[in-house]
């Protein structure tokens, strides 16, 4: 497999934690809490807001909304692995 696998499963698990499970099955975990620093994220403090992620078409990220989301590269790199 050449480059970052994709993404064919997120899901919240806890209060800014989303578990996403990648098209090698590999799974990661990703706390938010290190982004809500940039600019458009602190929408995700809104549990509501939160819980409404989606999956990109392609397996390539994860969305909230048109203006914030976070590539399948930086959650593959700097998310917690979970062990199968």
């Amino acid at each position: 497999m050449n480059g970052t696998p994709k993404i064919v499963a997120a899901k919240v698990i806890s209060d800014l934690v989303v578990e996403v499970t990648f098209d090698t099955g590999a799974k990661r975990l990703f706390d938010c809490r290190s982004i809500l620093d940039r600019p458009g994220f602190e929408v995700l403090k809104n549990m509501a807001a939160f819980r409404s992620m989606t999956i990109d078409p392609g397996g390539y990220g994860i969305s909230w909304n048109d203006m914030v989301d976070l590539s399948e590269y930086e959650i593959w790199t700097k998310g917690q692995s979970l062990l199968a």
